[in-house]
């Protein structure tokens, strides 16, 4: 059986290797000729501007920092042969051309040029630099393509590196992130905007989760999904109209976005949130002004919400919780945040549902087969953001699945008088409605 199964772990590194060996021999060329070719064609252009603070000319020029900057080349490649699974690899490619093809966009359209003269340099450094000037111009500015692949590869060697080494990662990561400055290659706007770019092509392209769309045509999800497309027209008018400072006004004009497409019919997996409590970094901060609303509605109602319901013996119903849980395991229905530490100590499983919508009677038929592991280690503590809906629905359902009560109608009651503050609206008693007809047809 052991050797069976090295077999399988030897075969599957070895696809893994020949596949990063393919990659590699069309992303080498790919990347210089579409590189080149625009930064070529810069060149010819007759008047390009630069874009630049006046607090840059203070930033020193240091020699010895073109190693680290260098260091982006042999990691690019490596990338490609460290990921466990064909599908992490194919991903990770994927997300390589696209930033390719984005910078280079960016390149044409908003041609800047690197304003300062770099001082002669010798020695080792000054060897590298003359590699570097033998096929570089200094055009392709914003987005900065370092700084996108430097986040790209990054996450990939997060993922991989040991913890005892994630010091070192992080440490020449930043380095790398910080030469681009000090080998006077970039301004730092090509820096913010080629972060920008590198988390939005992350969130794009996500590896552990995948992109889903079940459209209900619901009048609810509709209606708020309106709402919060109109709330990002206005954030987009204000950046295009204002400029400036204002553009920065395009962060929460992308998240809402997403969160209007989260309720036209991708749901929960626009947060990208896995069953262990997991979100993507390139996710949390893609959705962060969202997340931030969230949180501000979460602490005006927390007095309200705060303390928990004991629904039934070993069922305790709540909000996301900000204490000591005097539970064995946690079944948390949100998607806006990750696990926090206090579900750390608990056995635990996440499946997140988009706020304000009801579940399927799907999701509550998933939702039994959860609670079913859960309650088998003792007392569970079901939670949504504010323990209101989300989480009373599957209350709801696990007392009728359970055998507790023996009605809808009795569960719906029970979960009432426990808690006041619950909200089960129509859509999501007629979900129930659907959900216990099928559970009565197959007992």
């Amino acid at each position: 059986m052991g050797g069976t199964q090295h077999t399988q772990i030897t075969s599957s590194r070895k696809n893994i290797w020949l596949a990063g060996i393919v990659w590699q021999l069309f992303l080498a060329p790919f990347f210089y000729l579409t590189y080149m070719q625009v930064n070529t064609y810069t060149s010819t252009l007759s008047d390009v501007p630069s874009f630049v603070y006046s607090w840059e000319k203070a930033i020193p020029f240091l020699p010895w920092t073109i190693i680290p900057y260098w260091s982006v080349n042999i990691a690019y490649g490596i990338s490609l042969i460290i990921c466990t699974t064909l599908r992490e690899q194919f991903i990770h490619g994927l997300r390589l051309i696209v930033a390719s093809l984005i910078a280079c966009a960016g390149f044409l359209l908003f041609p800047l040029k690197f304003s300062f003269i770099r001082p002669t340099t010798e020695g080792f450094s000054g060897w590298l630099f003359t590699q570097l000037e033998g096929f570089d111009l200094p055009y392709n500015q914003a987005p900065s393509l370092h700084i996108i692949l430097l986040w790209i590869l990054w996450l990939r060697f997060r993922a991989h590196t040991p913890k005892s080494w994630q010091w070192f990662l992080n440490l020449w990561s930043l380095l790398i992130a910080v030469s681009v400055l000090t080998t006077w290659q970039h301004h730092f706007i090509d820096i913010i905007t080629g972060f920008g770019v590198g988390v939005f092509i992350c969130y794009l392209l996500p590896i552990n989760s995948r992109w889903k769309w079940h459209f209900t045509g619901s009048k609810r999800s509709l209606r708020i999904g309106k709402n919060y497309a109109l709330s990002a027209m206005v954030f987009y008018l204000l950046s295009f109209g204002l400029q400036g400072f204002f553009w920065v006004f395009l962060w929460p004009a992308i998240t809402l976005t997403f969160v209007t497409l989260g309720y036209l019919g991708a749901g929960a997996s626009i947060f990208q949130k896995n069953a262990q409590g997991e979100i993507p970094l390139s996710a949390q901060i893609i959705l962060l002004p969202y997340r931030f609303f969230a949180w501000c509605t979460y602490r005006y109602y927390l007095t309200r919400c705060q303390t928990p319901s004991l629904v039934t013996e070993g069922i305790l119903l709540g909000g996301r919780p900000l204490y000591k849980l005097k539970a064995n395991a946690v079944f948390d229905l949100t998607c806006e945040w990750p696990r926090n530490k206090f579900s750390q100590n608990q056995l635990y499983l996440a499946q997140p549902q988009i706020d304000l919508l009801p579940l399927s009677p799907d999701d509550i038929s998933k939702a039994m087969l959860s609670m079913e592991q859960l309650s088998q280690v003792g007392t569970v503590y079901i939670h949504c953001k504010l323990g209101y809906s989300r989480s009373a629905t599957i209350a709801v359902a696990w007392l009728v699945y359970n055998g507790t009560v023996d009605t809808l109608e009795d569960a719906i009651k029970q979960v009432y008088q426990t808690r006041p503050q619950v909200i089960l609206n129509s859509e999501t008693q007629e979900a129930l409605q659907i959900w216990y007809s099928r559970f009565q047809q197959n007992r």
